[in-house]
């Protein structure tokens, strides 16, 4: 295993005091020893063993100056919702379209020097930059279900040969939640029932996730099915009252 580039430093560092006043023969010596050690050839172990005599090895790195600054990812921010959050490759090649259509209707005002650069970006670019605002606008927990035990302790379980996915009634049941990425106070559910063999959907929108909603909507659906509702497969909590002739699927 090589050594790693601090060691390399390092090893260089301690080599240069030595080689500064060593004789020809053994400067030739070193470099062989510092080649063996880093893997350089001898002009870089030479290169490199002068530039720490003359204290540059190690000379600080300055940060190179942003080109897409805050003046230009407000108005790329702004431009990218107005598109309706597209991805850098799709807006690209219409940033000098959108640009001007937004300036002749008023509603973007921006430098010269901030429009060349909304027109050069790149795709990559695009995507980086907003990387931030697209993290923060994304919908988290859809789904406000988790497992349980009580559906299975309210419904009496037959056995596992009963369930059969190839027999039109045994549904997987579950609930997306409509609480646009904050699953705080009171939101809408989609229920959304779906047979296994058939694929048969159907859905119900209920106030939220109490029980009793969720009762109703399974009832509402059942009295419409065009077959009989013989088993769930869900996470959803019932109410604690009989749900019907409806049988849990075991868990597996």
């Amino acid at each position: 295993m090589g050594l790693t580039m601090v060691e390399r430093k390092a090893v260089t560092r301690q080599m240069a005091r030595r080689y500064a006043k060593a004789s020809k023969k053994e400067k030739g010596r070193m470099l062989d020893e510092l080649c063996e050690l880093t893997g350089w050839t001898r002009r870089h172990a030479r290169r490199s063993l002068a530039k720490v005599a003359s204290g540059t090895l190690e000379r600080p790195r300055t940060p190179r100056e942003r080109t897409y600054g805050p003046e230009v990812l407000e108005p790329l921010t702004m431009i990218w919702a107005t598109l309706n959050g597209p991805a850098g490759k799709r807006l690209a090649p219409f940033m000098e379209e959108i640009v001007q259509a937004l300036e002749r209707q008023g509603e973007l005002e921006v430098t010269p020097e901030v429009r060349r650069k909304l027109l050069e970006v790149s795709a990559a670019t695009i995507d980086r930059l907003l990387a931030p605002e697209r993290s923060r606008l994304r919908v988290r927990g859809r789904s406000g279900t988790k497992p349980g035990s009580l559906l299975r302790r309210q419904i009496p379980i037959r056995t596992f040969a009963e369930w059969d996915d190839k027999a039109p009634g045994f549904c997987e049941v579950d609930l997306v939640a409509h609480d646009g990425g904050d699953p705080s106070g009171e939101f809408c559910q989609t229920l959304d029932l779906t047979c296994v063999a058939t694929g048969w959907t159907e859905v119900r929108a209920v106030r939220n996730k109490a029980q009793r909603w969720v009762h109703q909507g399974l009832v509402d659906i059942e009295a419409t099915l065009p077959f009989p509702l013989l088993g769930l497969d869900s996470d959803i909590q019932p109410e604690p009252t009989p749900l019907g002739p409806w049988i849990a699927r075991p868990a597996a």
